[in-house]
């Protein structure tokens, strides 16, 4: 028996090389958690059609919103471990969503392969002018105190590090409000600008053009810098709001299931490290006030084994729970 076990770990070696030496011999699919046209899925496609040329393989991106991004993520958790359907996701459907839903239908340690981060980036909270008088956050406080229980803001989407800072600042300063989940940044800019919420945080990508037209009204920068393309907005130590909870531990990533064989995995890592330096990627970050990380698939796990004991904490500092 010890025999014959041998021999099908040798053959399922064997046949795992051979699947990775003519990889990929297909189209692969990128799942991106949230919905068509927010800061994810324009940055997947992009990916999508910068590793393609690079490999020689095309490669189409499939939205799968809800539930925090769960769906998608638990679609490339259950999928076939082969290298062609791989995720492409914010950090919350893995960092966060362990911590504040009590059902996740899969273990972000245990069913994923970490391949590489893509990039991170900042977020902005933003007001709507014609809701909120407020010129910069220490106002915007003084207005929310004297309408206790009358707000609502929203973010993009349960568990992302906009509605868990967002949830912080509204429980640690005791100001009432309702929170708001939408399926990704897109729609919900597109609500904030129309005022059917006040206030909310989201990527400086998606929110800077309503900020540029006078639609929407920045007042901080939730993270340790500036941005170029906002530079008379002030981060939120800045503005006099220095709790370390405003200081967002996020990324973008490429994941993929668990067992998929480690000559992929490698083959996806290069090509994707690769893509994200190139000129045309770069300039798509800088549109999305993004920019381009360059760590290994087990430097990408390190900093979520670190980056998961401070979200737990964040999430209890909050209050925040989706069920």
């Amino acid at each position: 028996m010890k025999f014959k076990h041998l021999i099908f770990v040798a053959f399922a070696a064997l046949a795992g090389l051979a699947s990775a030496q003519n990889y990929p011999s297909k189209t692969i699919t990128f799942i991106v958690p949230g919905t068509a046209g927010g800061a994810t899925d324009v940055l997947a496609r992009a990916l999508a059609q910068q590793m393609g040329q690079q490999m020689g393989q095309q490669i189409i991106v499939e939205n799968r919103p809800g539930a925090g991004g769960m769906m998608g993520a638990l679609a490339v958790a259950q999928a076939p471990a082969d290298g062609y359907t791989l995720l492409v996701t914010p950090s919350a459907p893995l960092l966060s969503s362990p911590y504040l839903y009590s059902n996740v239908k899969y273990d972000a340690r245990r069913d994923f392969a970490f391949i590489t981060p893509l990039c991170t980036g900042s977020l902005v909270l933003a007001v709507n002018p014609k809701v909120v008088s407020a010129r910069n956050m220490k106002e915007f406080i003084a207005w929310a105190e004297g309408n206790r229980g009358k707000v609502n803001y929203g973010s993009y989407g349960m568990g992302s590090a906009g509605h868990l800072m967002s949830a912080y600042l509204d429980q640690s300063r005791k100001l009432d409000m309702t929170h708001i989940a939408y399926k990704g940044d897109a729609p919900l800019v597109q609500d904030l600008a129309g005022g059917q919420v006040a206030w909310g945080v989201a990527p400086s990508g998606t929110i800077a053009p309503h900020i540029q037209s006078g639609r929407l009204r920045a007042l901080a920068i939730l993270g340790d810098k500036r941005l170029s393309d906002m530079p008379d907005v002030p981060t939120m130590t800045e503005a006099g709001f220095p709790d370390t909870e405003f200081q967002p531990i996020g990324w973008a990533g490429l994941i993929g299931p668990a067992a998929t064989p480690p000559a992929i995995l490698q083959r996806l890592e290069k090509e994707a490290r690769a893509a994200v330096q190139t000129a045309t990627m770069k300039a798509r970050f800088q549109i999305f006030g993004m920019y381009p990380l360059d760590r290994s698939s087990a430097e990408f796990r390190r900093d979520f084994e670190a980056q998961s004991v401070v979200v737990e904490r964040l999430v209890k500092l909050s209050g925040a729970k989706a069920d």
